[in-house]
């Protein structure tokens, strides 16, 4: 395969990979949409279920209060049936006394009912209430998660096409060629750039003369010693361009980018300018 045919199938392969991985990226990202939600839904249930508990609790408090209040009523009744066949003053006091123990108990178990059936109705009203929440929470979540489910289908069905083109573009390439330019696409999504003169159109370095020559040449596929990006030449129109020296920038942004031959480059760039003037 020719560069120029090669460079052009990286070129094509870069816009694929960059597509791939933002929609990756989108589909790593759904469910977190959905979470917040399902989260929501999940509290909501907790709360009922605790809350509902301390109801049956209540209605519990309830019914015995009431059992209470009837006895206390019934002690009552006795007492001032027993009125009528009292014969002797000692008789009525200790009759007397009982009937009064007996209302004011039943005045305390009524007041204390009163309350605690005004505290089951309100709890009744804040269950029900919960109830409405946690089945529109529900609604919401299951309308969420099938527009989710339909949102990843067509997401799926776009990444099945570009792993596709994927493998047509990679075809002919050098397979350590092309692990590589995916790390770089997947970090910084353009792969290929310009060199313009001696420097760098992606990380804006200079490069050491003969690597450009090399790159100018156009004789096999190339990476920045700096950046890591495939490179090809292209006549530079401003003379004034900006740039870097290795004195004025540090690779420690991409440096986990570069391979070993990368590394063996910049090791050698010394000895490489001496050279340079035998290119220019």
């Amino acid at each position: 395969m020719q560069m120029t045919e090669e460079l052009e199938k990286l070129k094509n392969l870069q816009n694929v990979l960059a597509e791939k991985y933002e929609i990756e990226a989108k589909i790593e990202e759904l469910p977190k949409s959905l979470g917040g939600s399902t989260e929501s839904l999940e509290r909501f249930k907790k709360e009922y279920i605790e809350k509902n508990k301390i109801y049956e609790e209540k209605k519990e408090e309830v019914a015995r209060l009431k059992e209470e209040l009837k006895e206390a009523q019934k002690r009552r009744e006795e007492g001032e049936k027993g009125m009528d066949a009292i014969t002797t003053h000692r008789e009525y006091e200790i009759l007397d006394k009982q009937i009064s123990e007996a209302q004011a108990l039943e005045d305390a178990k009524r007041k204390e009912l009163q309350k605690e059936e005004k505290n089951l109705a309100e709890l009744d009203d804040l269950l029900k209430s919960e109830e409405e929440l946690i089945k529109a929470t529900e609604q919401d979540v299951s309308e969420s998660k099938s527009s989710l489910d339909k949102e990843l289908a067509e997401f799926n069905k776009k990444l099945a096409e570009l792993e596709k083109q994927e493998a047509a573009e990679s075809e002919g390439i050098d397979s350590e060629t092309i692990i590589k330019f995916q790390r770089i696409i997947r970090r910084n999504r353009k792969g290929i750039v310009a060199v313009k003169g001696n420097v760098c159109d992606g990380c804006h370095m200079v490069l050491p003369a003969q690597f450009a020559n090399e790159v100018r040449h156009g004789e096999k596929i190339l990476f920045c010693p700096y950046c890591s990006r495939i490179l090809f030449y292209e006549e530079s129109l401003d003379a004034d361009q900006p740039y870097y020296s290795l004195e004025d920038t540090s690779l420690s942004d991409d440096e986990d980018l570069l391979t070993d031959d990368d590394e063996d480059l910049i090791d050698s760039m010394d000895d490489e300018e001496t050279k340079s003037s035998d290119y220019e």
